[in-house]
C-alpha cells in the first residue's frame, strides 16, 4: 500500500503540521514515509502545501505531481489542486470559504464545512485536525490511535493541554465529511 497525498491552503493553517502528525502516525506503524513541505516567503496568510506519502515499501522519490488524496482548506488549492488527483482519486476540501466547488467527474469528491466546526468548538487553530479527520476518514491510511501518537509527539508539552480539543476536532471532521457530486452545467 503506498498513499500520496498533498495538504494544502494558506499558511498559518497548520497544513504542514497535518502532513507531519500524518507522517508520524505512520512512522509509529512502521511504514515509510516522505514528508515535504512548499511555502512561500510569508509566515502568515502566503500559501503552503505539503506532500506526505505512506507506503509500506520503501519511497522511490517524494516529488510526484499526481496525488491520491488532496485536501483543500482554501479556494486557490482547490483551483490549483483540483487537477492534480489521480483517476479515481479523492478531493477533500472546506466549504466554508468555497467559492467554486471541484467539477471534476473522475474522482471521489468529499467536503465538510471545517471553518464552521471550528467556529463551534471555538478555536479556529484546530481547522487542521478537522480535516485531517476528514482525510482519515476517506484514506484509512493510519489508525486513529497513531495520530494521537503523531500528535503527541508534534505538539510541544507545553501545548499537551490542547490535545483533547485537537481530538475533538479530529472527531469532528472524522464524522462530518460527506460526498459531493457535481452538478453537470
Amino acid at each position: 500500500m503506498t498513499h500520496e497525498s498533498v495538504f494544502s491552503g494558506f499558511g498559518g493553517q497548520g497544513v504542514l503540521t497535518m502532513g507531519m502528525i500524518l507522517g508520524y502516525a505512520a512512522i509509529f506503524e512502521g511504514k515509510e514515509v516522505t514528508w515535504m513541505p512548499s511555502y512561500g516567503p510569508e509566515m502568515r496568510g502566503g500559501t503552503a502545501n505539503c506532500i506526505t506519502i505512506v507506503s509500506d515499501e520503501m519511497i522511490s522519490s517524494p516529488i510526484i505531481s499526481k496525488f491520491d488524496t488532496v485536501v483543500a482548506l482554501n479556494q486557490p488549492s482547490i483551483d490549483k489542486f483540483e487537477k492534480a488527483v489521480k483517476p479515481g482519486g479523492n478531493f477533500i476540501y472546506d466549504t466554508t470559504t468555497t467559492l467554486r466547488h471541484p467539477t471534476r467527474q473522475d474522482i471521489n469528491i468529499y467536503n465538510l464545512p471545517a471553518g464552521d466546526i471550528t467556529v463551534e468548538l471555538k478555536n479556529t487553530k484546530v481547522l487542521n485536525m478537522v480535516m485531517l479527520g476528514a482525510f482519515l476518514k476517506i484514506t484509512n491510511v493510519v489508525k486513529i490511535e497513531s495520530i494521537w501518537k503523531g500528535l503527541e509527539a508534534m505538539l510541544p508539552e507545553r501545548y499537551h493541554k490542547l490535545i483533547p480539543l485537537n481530538q475533538e476536532a479530529f472527531m469532528r471532521g472524522y464524522n462530518t465529511v460527506t460526498a459531493y457530486k457535481p452538478v453537470l452545467v
